[in-house]
C-alpha cells in the first residue's frame, strides 16, 4: 500500500499563492467534499468535510491560473502531517494533503 488521496470537491476560498525564491510557487487551499447517505427512516443527511490542500511546483502554477473559490476540482496527492510553534509558543498539529496533480471540473 502506499499514501495516496483522491478528492473531488469544491474550493472554499480564494488560493494563497505564494512565490518562493528561485521562482517557485506553493499554494493553499481549502476543499470541501460532500457526503450524502440516509438513514434507517429515509432521512437524509449531508455531511461536510473540510481538507486542507497544499500544492508545490506546476501544480501550484495551475492552481494560481484557473483555481477560485467555488471552483469544483478533483486532487491526487499524500497526506501529511507536520506540527509548528505558533507566536505564543503553542504547539499546533497541521494534516494537510499534498497535492501532486489536479483535474479542473465543473463549468
Amino acid at each position: 500500500m502506499q499514501n495516496k488521496v483522491q478528492l473531488i470537491g469544491h474550493v472554499g476560498q480564494e488560493p494563497e499563492i505564494k512565490s518562493l525564491e528561485g521562482g517557485k510557487k506553493l499554494a493553499n487551499l481549502s476543499l470541501a467534499t460532500n457526503e450524502v447517505y440516509y438513514r434507517d427512516n429515509g432521512d437524509k443527511v449531508e455531511k461536510t468535510e473540510w481538507h486542507r490542500i497544499t500544492a508545490w511546483g506546476k501544480t501550484a502554477e495551475i492552481i494560481e491560473k484557473y483555481v477560485s473559490k467555488g471552483k469544483e476540482i478533483g486532487i491526487e496527492g499524500k497526506l501529511t502531517h507536520r506540527s509548528y510553534d505558533d507566536k505564543d509558543g503553542n504547539k499546533r498539529y497541521v494534516t494537510e494533503v499534498v497535492a501532486n496533480e489536479i483535474l479542473l471540473l465543473g463549468k
